[in-house]
């Protein structure tokens, strides 16, 4: 095997998120599906951003704020995304690498310019996200570096890096190579949309042991297998997946194995600010907990922790140290 060079590599979106608070109004006269994320071309983003009210630029995509979360509780993060060489591309890449994780995909010369997301914010917290690809979707499999991969102790999928074919293709060479060297696979359903579109490939995938590690919120859960009642879909997941994590917002989550089912509660927070990043986030803690090979049960606290820490301001990546955060609440591991 090879040595580690990272305990968690992300393959996924590389976006610039553009966030705004808004009304729900807002979203019924956009004909927007509040909680979802829906894939627009380029006419519709600029008609999303003239529409909307004033906005701040973070750096994100899904998996990319994974990989900084992974950097922010101490572990070592990569993150594979492709941008273009324009002013977006440059200000990802050097947001993702001042966190502290390694970014080595080489821009794109040519083509769309690079991805961003308008995330629009209601009172309660929610996001409702309206996502312009961009250069993002042109991920090739020859972006993908099989030393990086061979060498991250675990390799985690983003489930919207699935629309484009290309992209696809360089999910799964990542997987074979990940398994070739023994390591594991990690993928995330991202969007209940996302399993509507590719329900039977993400089966597949998880049924056939593509991926080890499935992360599902319940809406996902519960469209993944097509049912509406959750103790059903979680018993179809245990007769599924090697490991399965479902998220529940404020009721914390679920590890799902083989042998059992452990659930762990939410941290109490003050106020939800911004519910964009929970996800990706709790993956992180969960992720890190993992990979330095503490129980289930400690890995969630660590992933509740984080994901504690992002609802509590806005945008999708961490403001405090979460390495710091552990440390205090005692869950910081090796």
């Amino acid at each position: 095997m090879a040595a580690t060079r990272f305990d968690v590599l992300g393959i996924g979106n590389a976006i610039v998120d553009v966030l705004a608070r808004t009304e729900d109004d807002f979203l019924i006269k956009q004909k927007m599906h509040k909680g979802s994320m829906q894939l627009i071309d380029e006419a519709r983003a600029e008609t999303i951003y003239d529409a909307m009210g004033p906005a701040v630029e973070i750096s994100g995509g899904s998996a990319a704020n994974t990989t900084v979360g992974v950097a922010s509780l101490g572990a070592r993060a990569a993150f594979v995304g492709k941008v273009k060489d324009d002013e977006l591309g440059r200000v990802f890449a050097h947001d993702i690498r001042a966190a502290g994780v390694a970014f080595e995909t080489p821009p794109a010369s040519e083509g769309p310019s690079t991805g961003r997301c308008y995330v629009l914010v209601t009172p309660d917290g929610e996001r409702t996200m309206n996502t312009f690809l961009g250069a993002a979707q042109d991920l090739h499999p020859a972006d993908i570096d099989a030393d990086m991969i061979a060498a991250a102790e675990i390799t985690y999928l983003e489930g919207y890096l699935w629309d484009p074919p290309r992209a696809k293709e360089a999910l799964l060479k990542a997987a074979g190579i990940a398994h070739g060297a023994g390591r594991l696979v990690a993928l995330t359903l991202s969007d209940a949309f996302c399993v509507d579109r590719y329900r039977g490939e993400f089966l597949d995938l998880i049924r056939k042991k593509t991926v080890d590690l499935i992360f599902a919120n319940e809406r996902e859960l519960h469209s993944l297998y097509e049912t509406a009642d959750f103790d059903s879909a979680v018993n179809a997941l245990r007769a599924d997946v090697r490991l399965g994590v479902v998220t529940r917002s404020e009721k914390g989550c679920l590890v799902v194995s083989r042998e059992e089912t452990d659930a762990v509660h939410a941290l109490p927070v003050e106020r939800v600010v911004d519910a964009t990043g929970a996800g990706d986030l709790f993956a992180a803690g969960f992720l890190v907990g993992l990979s330095r090979g503490i129980d289930y049960r400690a890995a969630a606290r660590l992933g509740v922790l984080a994901a504690a820490e992002v609802i509590q301001h806005l945008g999708a990546r961490p403001e405090t140290s979460l390495k710091q955060l552990a440390e205090q609440s005692g869950l910081a591991g090796n």
